[in-house]
């Protein structure tokens, strides 16, 4: 039996980063149940609202904060105040993230590289590190990265960097946390079907169902897997692309490739 199932997460709430909408909605209503606590983290107090009110129709009891993940103050006082009224926090998944094209050579594209890294790497980390102290042991914590973390990306030289960086800032978290017996999960996925994606100009092969997804991600995240990558289509092809000589992905890709949209405007993907 493994010591760390589901079946043994302590009693407490479940606090979800980035649950307006996307990845983060579709897990909370996958773990919505009677009785369950949820505090759900976002920019958009109405998109959190319409999460809150599916949630509670199931049975949840729902606190909501808003919050920009970069604020590291913010979130360590939510977390506090939240743990004291409330209790302890049993699962913590770190969803929030922005998705927006860069160009590496472009010294204006420098405050896009800030705001990317800033929002997907450092505000992981900001929103781990607030709430970590309310984890009791044989809690979780959820990281969600992306395929785009595994090889460079023409077009997306920010998100690729940020989603590397999260991959081994969860398996470092991993290695800190295993005194306190405390699990870490990073889900890495492919195109899922949700506002971040929408702006893709490209084909998205293995498109997935966002609803679908996150019930996926709830069976390995019950389970405690370490890494996971999905659908599976998308982790064969991941596999192989990541021990391939460079020589030969680089000859992959075109040298005028379709990317993400540049403008400021692109950042409505945040949450």
């Amino acid at each position: 039996m493994n010591p760390f199932s589901a079946s043994r997460r302590p009693d407490g709430a479940i606090v979800i980063s980035g649950a307006g909408s996307g990845i983060g909605a579709a897990l909370a209503r996958c773990y919505a149940q009677p009785g369950q606590l949820f505090l759900l983290l976002g920019r958009r107090q109405a998109a959190l609202a319409q999460v809150a009110s599916e949630l509670r129709q199931a049975g949840a009891e729902v606190e909501l904060a808003t919050v920009d993940v970069r604020d590291s103050a913010a979130l360590q006082r939510i977390a506090s105040d939240f743990a004291r009224r409330r209790g302890p926090v049993a699962l913590l998944i770190a969803n929030a993230g922005i998705s927006v094209g860069s160009a590496a050579e472009l010294p204006e594209d420098c405050a896009i590289f800030a705001e990317v890294i800033s929002t997907n790497l450092l505000g992981m980390h900001y929103s781990i590190s607030a709430f970590l102290p309310y984890l009791p042991a044989l809690a979780q914590v959820v990281g969600i990265g992306s395929v785009a973390g595994f090889r460079g990306l023409p077009g997306a030289a920010a998100y690729a960097a940020s989603k590397a960086g999260v991959a081994v800032y969860l398996e470092s978290l991993r290695l800190d946390l295993r005194a306190r017996r405390i699990s870490v999960t990073c889900i890495a996925p492919g195109f899922i079907d949700t506002p971040m994606t929408a702006e893709n100009p490209y084909p998205m092969p293995w498109l997935m169902d966002v609803q679908r997804a996150a019930q996926q991600m709830r069976r390995s995240i019950d389970r405690r897997r370490r890494f996971v990558v999905l659908p599976w289509q998308m982790a064969c092809l991941s596999l192989l692309l990541r021990i391939m000589p460079s020589f030969l992905y680089e000859r992959l890709w075109p040298q005028r490739l379709a990317s993400k949209p540049r403008r400021s405007d692109s950042f409505s993907t945040k949450e």
